[in-house]
C-alpha cells in the first residue's frame, strides 16, 4: 500500500485518479480548500484522510499544515487542481493574473516544499498535471499558459534538485479533457461544449498511474496526452 497526497480530487481528473488509487487499496490524503469541502471529500472517499489548505492562498499553507497531522511518508504528491480564466493580455487585470499564478504555480511550489521531507523518506514521486498550454500559448490563454509554463519550469528544476534524493518528477500535459473546467472554458470561448469530443478523465488517470507505477530506476519526465483523431 502506498500513500498519496492529491489536490483536485473533487472533480474531473483528480476524482478519476483518487477513485483508481482507492480501488486498489492505497492510502489517500486529499487536500480540500476548507472544512466544508473536506467533509464532502470524506463522504465521497470514506477510506481517505483529508487536509485543509486553500491553494488560492499559498502563503497560508504552512500555517494551515502546522495545525494538522501530516503523513509520516508520502509515496506520491499529485498536483491536479487548477483554475482557468481566459482573456486577452490587453484586458486581464493583475487580480486575474495573481489568481491563476497563485493556484496553478505558487501553491504547487509551496505544497511541494512543505512535503519534501516525507517524499525524500520514501524516495517518492511528484507529479504535476500540466496542460497543453504549458507547452504553447494561444490567444486569450496568456495568464493560464504563463502559469503552466512556470509549472513546467518548476518540475524541471525540482527534478534536477531532487534526483540525488531518489525523488522522481513527472509532468503530464493533457489536451482538452471532458471536465467541469473544460465546460467553463467553452462557455468563456462562446462555444458549444460536447464532452464526447475530448479525452476522458479516466484516460488521463491511466496515464498518471502508468507514470507512478513505473519500476524504480526509470522515470517518465514529460508525457503529452491528446484527443485521438
Amino acid at each position: 500500500m502506498r500513500t498519496h497526497v492529491i489536490t483536485g480530487a473533487g472533480s474531473g481528473i483528480g476524482t478519476a485518479v483518487a477513485e483508481r488509487l482507492a480501488e486498489r487499496g492505497d492510502e489517500l490524503w486529499l487536500l480540500a480548500r476548507d472544512a466544508g469541502r473536506a467533509r464532502e471529500l470524506a463522504a465521497r472517499f470514506p477510506s481517505a484522510k483529508t487536509l485543509v489548505g486553500d491553494l488560492a492562498e499559498p502563503e497560508r499553507l504552512s500555517w494551515a499544515f502546522g495545525h494538522q497531522s501530516l503523513p509520516d511518508r508520502i509515496d506520491s504528491l499529485l498536483h491536479i487542481a487548477g483554475v482557468v480564466e481566459l482573456g486577452e493580455v490587453g484586458e486581464l487585470t493583475p487580480r486575474v493574473w495573481q489568481q491563476q499564478l497563485a493556484a496553478n504555480l505558487v501553491a504547487p511550489a509551496e505544497l511541494t516544499r512543505l512535503l519534501l521531507p516525507q517524499l525524500r523518506v520514501s524516495q517518492g514521486h511528484v507529479l504535476f498535471v500540466n496542460s497543453g498550454a504549458g507547452l504553447r500559448a494561444n490567444a486569450r490563454w496568456g495568464a493560464y499558459a504563463a502559469s503552466k509554463h512556470g509549472l513546467k519550469a518548476l518540475a524541471d528544476a525540482l527534478r534536477w534538485e531532487e534526483s540525488g534524493n531518489g525523488v522522481r518528477v513527472t509532468s503530464v500535459y493533457p489536451g482538452r479533457t471532458a471536465t467541469p473546467m473544460q465546460a467553463k472554458v467553452h462557455q468563456q470561448e462562446g462555444k458549444e461544449y460536447d464532452p464526447e469530443r475530448w479525452i476522458t478523465p479516466e484516460s488521463v488517470a491511466t496515464t498518471i498511474l502508468t507514470a507512478l507505477d513505473l519500476p524504480r530506476g526509470a522515470e517518465v519526465t514529460d508525457l503529452s496526452v491528446r484527443p485521438q483523431g
